[in-house]
């Protein structure tokens, strides 16, 4: 299978622009990053409650309370997390984060006995599961933002961009490395799911995924505060969660008959398509910063 010069070249001309702006998200300020995110998280449900109401006509049926409440409640979640990181006047993001959510939580399920025209438990879990699915995923990136860690008594360093730029690097090698090893020299189908990944392409974005982390982690000075099997282990879990978020997102999309989940980034679809293998990848590297370092 030959590389299509055509695709590869919209392909790297719209990855060029959105490692532009991500980079300006994430680089200028902390508030540039929240903004960045908050964007992110509400595209992302969008076009998730699209997917979903193709998969499940029901779904279709929510009120207009439910649909953008529950975006709302989401986005209470990243509020939470920012920590005291974005003091205010009078109150952090997160102390408005918990109290916006506490209201939400009585005030949701109101709304949804009051104003639906039918009691469908199903919708429910739709919405929960995207509150876990997104925006959990992009409240915890919020928490890696402002990751400290003591690396000897008394010395603590601030790692807060180091994690978020490491995961979506590792994420940017492992996607483009798969699609050009397996253009070369793939040939034995990854899974059904996804005709188009090869064995081949997803072990050569796994390696050249590991190699890479590897070696700006000794070249990159914040990186070297942390020992190297740590940042070998991190991108191991970004390329294979990565894969993962990859084909669950494809999942979604072949129950719901579309191709893509939006039209934003051509050659790259929507938010989903863009952001799925970091929604699945960012919990799970999350959880091993936690228990392991």
């Amino acid at each position: 299978m030959g590389i299509n010069v055509q695709t590869f070249k919209t392909r790297a001309l719209t990855a060029l622009i959105f490692v532009l702006v991500m980079l300006a998200g994430l680089l200028w300020n902390s508030w540039s990053f929240f903004i960045l995110f908050s964007v992110i998280h509400f595209g992302c449900w969008i076009e998730y409650q699209k997917l979903v109401a193709l998969i499940d006509k029901g779904y279709s049926d929510i009120t207009p309370l439910h649909k953008y409440g529950v975006m709302i409640a989401g986005w209470c979640i990243m509020l939470y997390f920012t920590r005291n990181s974005f003091p205010t006047h009078t109150l952090s993001l997160h102390a408005i984060g918990w109290w916006m959510g506490i209201i939400f939580v009585f005030l949701l399920p109101i709304i949804e006995i009051l104003f639906a025209r039918q009691h469908n438990l199903k919708n429910v879990a739709h919405s929960a599961f995207g509150l876990i699915y997104i925006s959990l995923s992009w409240g915890l990136m919020m928490d890696l933002r402002n990751y400290t860690m003591r690396i000897e008594p008394g010395t603590i360093i601030n790692l807060d961009l180091v994690f978020p730029l490491v995961i979506i690097v590792a994420m940017w090698i492992n996607d483009t490395m798969a699609y050009i090893t397996g253009s070369l020299i793939g040939k034995t189908p990854l899974t059904s799911i996804s005709p188009k990944k090869t064995w081949e392409g997803t072990i050569g974005g796994v390696v050249f995924c590991i190699i890479t982390i590897a070696l700006l982690s000794r070249v990159i000075e914040p990186l070297k505060f942390v020992p190297i099997i740590h940042w070998i282990m991190i991108a191991l879990i970004c390329a294979v969660m990565g894969n993962c978020g990859d084909l669950f997102e494809s999942k979604l999309k072949r129950l719901a008959g579309v191709k893509d989940s939006g039209s934003i980034m051509p050659g790259h679809g929507g938010f989903l398509d863009r952001f799925d293998s970091l929604l699945v990848t960012t919990p799970f590297v999350w959880l091993y910063v936690m228990l392991f370092m």
